[in-house]
């Protein structure tokens, strides 16, 4: 009961502040580089973390906190239950007008999402999913892609994560695609419209904790490159990076990173 709680706040926070992001999206907001590599970010990005902190907070005060776009502090270790969240997952693609930018959010307890939404407002696009629930956009239950081969297998990853370094047993002849929201990707692979989602990059807990949870409710395996369980609130909260396919696909993706099979 608490999760379905949690899934609708996340669902009504997401949709009211995905409202704050299309006010500014397409009309050249202000925008700078982070430094350290850590990319852009913009105005809407804050009005967005603003809003969605308003909202949340405000019915949740004792949660914890994780966004990208606020200070970090040790207090939500310790927290039982926290919001982890990306107000706008894909920034690049929203200062140049694309559709594909997300607004991410989780409720995690116990290291694992119980509840996430990931909502593209660009698209009208809501992809939910609470623990022991289905995966949903729209409403609509979804489902992850039942292809076992690797050859072939269209996954969505980066050019970087096919240079040969990575993968022991010779790159495998996959289709490439892309996006540039890494909860995007996840939702597309659990509705099964690509095979797979490959990042061997740190993955920020905030770009994957929801998609993460919408994944593995449509059936998806979803781990680390080296097969390990993704455990959130950390610490330092980043992964080493994230596999997500249907289980055969999943353990032959780690079989040709060499974790495997």
């Amino acid at each position: 009961m608490r999760e379905a709680e949690d899934l609708s706040l996340l669902e009504a926070a997401a949709r009211e502040a995905g409202e704050v992001a299309l006010r500014y999206w397409r009309k050249s907001p202000k925008s700078w580089d982070k430094g350290e590599g850590a990319g852009p970010v913009s105005e809407a990005d804050l009005a967005v973390n603003a809003a969605l902190e308003a909202h949340l907070r405000g019915a949740r005060p004792d949660y914890g906190w994780l966004s990208e776009e606020s200070p970090d502090g040790p207090e939500r270790l310790a927290a039982e239950r926290l919001f982890i969240l990306d107000p706008i997952d894909g920034t690049r693609a929203f200062l140049e007008g694309e559709e594909n930018f997300a607004l991410s959010l989780a409720v995690v307890a116990g290291g694992r999402p119980v509840a996430g939404v990931v909502y593209l407002p660009a698209r009208r696009q809501l992809y939910t999913a609470s623990a022991g629930g289905p995966a949903l956009r729209n409403g609509r239950e979804i489902a992850c892609g039942t292809r076992a081969a690797l050859e072939g297998a269209d996954v969505l990853t980066t050019r970087a994560a096919l240079a040969p370094e990575h993968w022991p047993r010779g790159v495998p002849a996959l289709k490439r695609s892309f996006r540039s929201s890494l909860a995007y990707r996840l939702c597309l692979a659990a509705e099964g419209r690509h095979d797979a989602m490959l990042t061997l990059r740190p993955a920020w807990e905030w770009d994957i904790a929801a998609g993460t949870l919408i994944a593995e409710r449509a059936g998806c395996a979803v781990t680390d490159p080296q097969g390990r369980a993704l455990a959130l609130n950390a610490e330092v909260p980043r992964a080493t990076g994230v596999v997500a396919a249907n289980p055969a696909l999943h353990g032959a993706l780690l079989a040709a990173l060499g974790h495997g099979g």
